[in-house]
């Protein structure tokens, strides 16, 4: 029986993974965590609108009943292509066919001591600790005696104006900002301030103008403080810095930028500038067939020879675009190229406001919105989590009020040193 590894569970590997269950493989799926993670509602774990087990699931849970499918909970550090091995802790895994589906993560474009101010928004664990800081700034600021200082617990800025910055800007200035602060006595909405920070001079790059505009007054409706064509040229302990500009804030999050993994630098084949496999037309790396790069990590071309969007849909597609592949064994002259069946662009800003491009067809307000919780529920990998996740959009829809605000400690912050 031919062995097939896939590192990553993502949406691109599971996809792959599932489709092969269904042949004559010997299938391990390798991921440094134990779940599969729903990452576009990650934003919602980040503002407490939802919990963590909503866009989660264990990897094995989702791939349990395909007897001829394992998992290894590992972090692969090298790929010995003459030898056909992975290799992570001491230990290697044999493959004949290799996918690699790892995603992708922050890239600070050069300046990594930003990272310890500014988390990005990757992994479950990057969420939690944007909810620490967030909730715990407001049980401070509550408390600060020197009102002169409000302004680096009230502050929220967000580096980076693509859908995560959008999304991330506009949730905490309707849910933290008009939500809720309401519970408090000493402090209020006047005293907060969102700021959205974009070098470039529009928001959502890969959208039309038309719904860069509009996402644009939804934000300044939430009052939301867009900052364009300014670029950071600092983070630190007192905040951002814009030229000669401070934002005193404790609460930075970054959505600036994406790199690859570096584990795809140990496959010797070219990489684009953000650190991505450079692949054939059928996904598989340059002098082998049989090892692919898909996902994220891929520097993929369309017929038009534009790379494809770092998307759950392109992920998935050419996951199973590759399981077919391998199910068929086709060799790889005959192999066709993949192309990705474009289903849509969406973002939301605030409850009831989105902007979605739909093959071609330009959509705001209610009807984008509808359609993006439609398919974001559809997306989910199980029942359970759809019904989990309207439940809770259904409360905060009829109430106003989101229910999920604790604070759970995942760093070395107590409310005491956050106010030293």
């Amino acid at each position: 029986m031919k062995k097939v590894v896939i590192i990553g569970g993502g949406f691109g590997g599971l996809a792959a993974a599932k489709d092969l269950a269904k042949h004559s493989f010997d299938i391990t799926v390798v991921d440094k965590t134990n779940h599969h993670l729903f990452q576009p509602l990650l934003y919602q774990v980040a503002t407490a609108a939802l919990s963590p087990g909503d866009i989660a699931n264990p990897i094995r849970s989702v791939l349990g009943n395909r007897q001829n499918v394992k998992v290894v909970m590992a972090e692969v550090t090298s790929i010995d292509k003459i030898n056909r091995e992975v290799k992570f802790h001491s230990t290697s895994l044999a493959f004949d066919y290799l996918i690699i589906a790892v995603g992708n993560s922050h890239s600070y474009f050069g300046n990594e001591g930003w990272e310890k101010f500014a988390p990005g928004l990757k992994t479950l664990n990057d969420a939690l600790m944007i909810r620490e800081s967030i909730l715990l700034s407001l049980e401070a600021a509550e408390r600060l005696a020197d009102k002169s200082r409000l302004e680096e617990y009230l502050n929220f800025v967000i580096v980076g104006g693509g859908p995560t910055g959008v999304e991330l800007a506009g949730a905490i200035a309707e849910i933290v900002n008009k939500n809720y602060i309401k519970d408090f006595r000493n402090i209020n909405e006047k005293m907060t301030k969102v700021f959205l920070v974009e070098a470039l001079p529009r928001l959502l790059q890969a959208f039309p103008e038309k719904l860069s505009a509009i996402a644009l007054d939804e934000l300044k409706y939430l009052e939301v403080k867009v900052l364009l064509n300014r670029r950071v040229t600092g983070i630190d302990e007192s905040g951002v810095h814009l030229g000669e500009d401070l934002i005193k804030t404790k609460n930075i999050i970054w959505a600036a930028g994406n790199k690859a993994s570096p584990l795809l630098e140990t496959l010797g084949i070219e990489l684009d500038e953000s650190g991505r496999g450079i692949v054939n037309p059928d996904l598989s790396i340059k002098d082998d067939p049989d090892i692919f790069v898909i996902g994220d990590a891929a520097a993929c071309t369309d017929e038009k020879d534009t790379f494809l969007p770092e998307l759950a849909p392109v992920a998935m597609q050419q996951g199973r675009y590759v399981a077919g592949i391998i199910s068929k064994e086709i060799s790889s002259t005959a192999r066709k190229r993949f192309k990705y069946r474009d289903k849509g662009t969406l973002t939301t800003i605030r409850k009831g406001k989105s902007v979605a491009v739909i093959k071609g067809l330009e959509l705001s307000g209610l009807i984008a919105w509808l359609t993006w919780s439609f398919v974001h529920i559809m997306y989910l990998i199980n029942f359970r989590n759809r019904i989990r996740v309207m439940t809770e959009w259904a409360w905060y829809f009829i109430t106003n009020r989101p229910g999920i605000r604790l604070i759970v400690k995942k760093s070395n912050k107590d409310l005491d040193s956050w106010l030293a």
